[in-house]
């Protein structure tokens, strides 16, 4: 299953660090993030708020335009080398200046310049979806917004959420999903992974995204279901941090396989791969393991994730045509 092409898009460029690089900066910086990794060298965590915690601390070792610039060439490297030849990433300008737009245009140039760069090399396409934290607030969301509508163009294409969902309702940020949306970018919100199925009906509702960050919890709500299936409403499923973070218990309890038979849209992504302890094609692998998905499963959701990508027509248009087995 490998040999295909795959498009990933949930996934978020802090939280796809590879750890090494992290303890890298942090040396560099005579920074100390004792507590954040294990003995092995991989991430330390224990529950959804220790994850967080971890990975906001982890995050302070990226200070400025460069160290970002980095990091996008460390992560796409990782994704090239799963044979990814799409992917859209989760950029917060609270991690990039604090909200200041002076200081996120600087931040956007340099991810912009090392995407261009891996696309030149390894022939993977990025985009960048901006997020506002939801346990940071309604208020705090207002400048990534801003900064979302003032640097859209072909590299910022969608902006969304991320955070703590047991902080608020979906439509406590519609300000700033609206300020998002006049600004013409394309919308997504994570919902749904620990807030049920109401948080997905509040999204799609409240906020009118078209396509959800997560949504497993949809499985609960069969009529959630029906309308996600109806009106074409996208799940970034993301299977191994589901089960890892105990969303699931096991592989063989998400509800991926009957999203997909009800008619749900559904794509693979890794989340945060380095904290799952996860890749792309090992997503694949236990969806093959677990539901028994072959080429013909991998390939249909592929291009249901390039239709429902951020990208201009000749972009999506470029990845379908890849996605079209070799001797069509």
């Amino acid at each position: 299953m490998t040999d295909i092409p795959l498009i990933e898009l949930h996934l978020h460029l802090e939280g796809a660090a590879p750890p090494a690089f992290i303890r890298g900066l942090a040396q560099e910086k005579g920074i100390n993030l004792d507590g954040v990794f294990n003995e092995d060298g991989s991430y330390r965590f224990d529950d959804f708020v220790g994850f967080l915690r971890t990975y906001e601390a982890a995050t302070t070792v990226l200070t400025g335009p460069e160290e970002f610039r980095r990091l996008t060439l460390a992560v796409l490297e990782q994704s090239a080398a799963q044979g990814v030849i799409y992917t859209e990433a989760f950029v917060s300008p609270n991690f990039c200046g604090g909200g200041d737009l002076g200081a996120w245009r600087e931040y956007v140039a340099a991810m912009k310049e090392a995407a261009d760069q891996m696309e030149r090399d390894a022939g993977i396409i990025m985009r960048g979806i901006v997020t506002c934290i939801r346990h940071e607030g309604p208020d705090a969301a207002k400048p990534d917004a801003l900064c979302a509508a003032e640097t859209m163009g072909d590299f910022i294409t969608g902006f969304g959420m991320g955070g703590d969902e047991a902080v608020g309702v979906q439509g406590d940020y519609a300000y700033s999903f609206d300020m998002a949306r006049e600004a013409g970018l394309r919308l997504t919100t994570h919902a749904g992974e620990w807030g049920g199925a109401a948080s997905v009906w509040q999204a799609v509702r409240d906020l009118k995204v078209e396509r959800i960050g997560h949504g497993v919890q949809s499985i609960e709500d069969p009529a959630l279901v029906d309308h996600l299936a109806e009106h074409g409403i996208v799940l970034e499923v993301c299977p191994g941090s589901n089960v890892a973070l105990g969303v699931f218990p096991q592989w063989s309890q998400h509800p991926i396989e009957r999203l997909r038979e009800r008619g749900v849209p559904i794509t693979v992504s890794t989340d945060d791969p380095p904290f799952f302890h996860t890749e792309l094609t090992r997503e694949y692998d236990m969806l093959a393991d677990t539901f028994g998905w072959d080429e013909e499963v991998v390939r249909e959701v592929n291009k249901t994730a390039a239709k429902a990508a951020f990208c201009d027509a000749a972009t999506r248009e470029k990845l379908l045509k890849k996605l079209e087995p070799a001797d069509v």
